[in-house]
């Protein structure tokens, strides 16, 4: 199911205590990212969902810089069972659009 959200869907969802996860490389992730989001690199999703999402119906929102490595994320998610995987419309990008403050 696609479940591309913008970026008031992201400011609800998170202010709803949904988990926003940074797909990123850890380098990236280093560089500058949304407050308050886990660094889980989309080539450890698989491996480390379980650890750090161990909620399968939990609200998560991926991330990636254009949107592309967070989207596959989403697949491997769902594909693990989770049902409440969203993944933000261009990413980073989108988001800096919008002069949201990053944390560096």
């Amino acid at each position: 199911m696609e479940k591309d959200i913008n970026i008031n869907e992201l400011m609800n969802l998170q202010k709803e205590g949904a988990i926003i996860v940074d797909v990123r490389s850890p380098q990236e992730y280093r560089e500058g990212h949304i407050p308050n989001s886990l660094s889980i690199p989309d080539y450890e999703i698989q491996e480390k969902a379980g650890i750090f999402l161990d909620d399968k119906s939990k609200e998560i929102v991926l991330y990636c810089g254009v949107g592309t490595r967070s989207k596959h994320a989403k697949e491997i998610l769902e594909g693990l069972g989770y049902t409440n995987v969203y993944n933000l419309h261009n990413g980073l990008e989108n988001y800096c659009d919008f002069n949201f403050y990053m944390i560096k």
